[in-house]
């Protein structure tokens, strides 16, 4: 920061200068530029710039004075900032503590408020069951004044029959007759429910015999009617056997009368060829090759007897054709179309 005001300690100055001093210069010279000699400008400019210099030192001074006063008050500035800061951190920590204390009053007090009102309710609970019990003992007093009349007739059944000893003997016997009726009416229902089981039990079982007896029928229907059709197929399978047997047999006589033609034929080639080949007997296809390539043969020199045929009967033509001309006249051969 000192440096900074060091720089701008001169633009200081010369912002001064020309704010203030320039323009009295200035006046001052325009009055009196006619009436001075050089020599007392002379005097007067070094007086003013002694002026200048003093006025200058004194704003230096007074500004090393302000910046001097500018760099305590920063320091007192900056002391205080951190007394602020850790007068907030204090704050900070205060109103954390208080908070925390607030939030736990408030946790307290609501607390305090569910406790409250779980009471509360369980007071109504126990008001509205005590409300309860009071109309209970109402309506059982209001009971208990009905059957009153059947506390006389009790004891007078007491009085009367002498295998009853008191009253809780009678209750005592009703109570049992009530449940041995209760329980032979369970008897009675799990009896109802058994016939009723067996009873739907003994339906599915006809319903479901009914219904294998009726797929047995069924089932004996087609079993009857694929034993038809198999008959027939047996029938016509039998009839396309035959058949082909008849067929196989044709064909087998058929290939055997081939195969003794083709060797027949294989022989009088050998035999006319003269030439001794070994083919088996079984083996027609190698017979009927050879035989195949004798014909060829025999076909290629048949070819070459017409031709050598047709060139002799075509020399002869040519030789009797010139024996005619030259036995012929030249008249004769002048008067030829």
């Amino acid at each position: 920061m000192a440096a900074k005001d060091e720089e701008d300690l001169p633009a200081y100055f010369l912002k001064q200068y020309r704010q203030n001093l320039l323009p009295l210069l200035r006046k001052h010279r325009l009055t009196e530029e006619g009436s001075l000699s050089p020599f007392i400008r002379l005097q007067e400019k070094r007086k003013e710039a002694k002026q200048v210099q003093k006025a200058l030192e004194e704003k230096r001074e007074a500004f090393k004075e302000t910046m001097a006063d500018i760099a305590r008050r920063w320091r007192e500035l900056h002391a205080k900032e951190d007394q602020l800061k850790t007068y907030m951190e204090k704050s900070m920590r205060r109103l954390k503590e208080d908070d925390k204390l607030r939030v736990q009053a408030l946790k307290k007090a609501m607390r305090e408020r569910e406790q409250k009102t779980q009471k509360e309710m369980e007071l109504m609970r126990a008001k509205k069951k005590l409300k309860a019990l009071r109309k209970e003992y109402q309506k059982l007093s209001k009971e208990v004044q009905k059957y009153s009349i059947f506390k006389k007739y009790l004891e007078d059944v007491v009085k009367i029959s002498p295998q009853f000893e008191d009253i809780q003997d009678v209750i005592s016997r009703y109570k049992l007759l009530v449940r041995t009726r209760k329980d032979l009416q369970q008897s009675q229902e799990k009896d109802r429910e058994m016939i009723k089981q067996t009873k739907v039990l003994l339906d599915r079982d006809e319903a479901e015999k009914e219904a294998e007896t009726l797929w047995y029928q069924n089932e004996l229907e087609q079993l009857q009617q694929r034993f038809a059709q198999a008959q027939t197929d047996v029938r016509f399978w039998t009839a396309r056997l035959a058949d082909m047997q008849n067929r196989n047999a044709k064909n087998a006589l058929m290939l055997m009368t081939m195969k003794m033609a083709i060797h027949n034929l294989f022989q009088c080639v050998n035999t006319q060829l003269k030439a001794k080949v070994h083919v088996p007997e079984d083996d027609s296809l190698r017979q009927l090759d050879m035989i195949q390539q004798s014909i060829l043969d025999l076909k290629d020199i048949v070819t070459e007897v017409k031709r050598r045929t047709w060139r002799a009967t075509g020399e002869q033509l040519s030789t009797s054709i010139k024996g005619k001309k030259r036995t012929e006249s030249p008249r004769d051969v002048v008067l030829r179309p």
